[in-house]
């Protein structure tokens, strides 16, 4: 789970200027946080689908976009997925 902590110093990372609350980047990379720790639940409980269920919609949202920051600004998406450790 995202402590508050871990959530201000992912903000305070990401977003584009001091009053940024929801900008592209800054989401993409809390959904990359939310995805890592659920990666990790599965490391201890293995059979839990219905957190699975739960990661594959994260997933998928990640990717939405991501695709549109690929279509919209190359240049953006290229040093996200850098500085997240995304491949592709």
């Amino acid at each position: 789970m995202m402590t508050v902590e871990r959530k201000k110093t992912i903000v305070a990372d990401f977003r584009t200027h001091e009053t940024d609350s929801g900008s592209l980047e800054l989401q993409v990379a809390l959904l990359t946080e939310r995805i890592n720790d659920l990666n990790k639940h599965f490391g201890v409980f293995p059979k839990d689908n219905h957190s699975r269920t739960g990661l594959m919609k994260l997933v998928g949202r990640r990717r939405k976009f991501l695709d549109y920051l690929h279509k919209s600004d190359k240049n953006k998406y290229e040093q996200l997925i850098g500085r997240l450790g995304i491949r592709k």
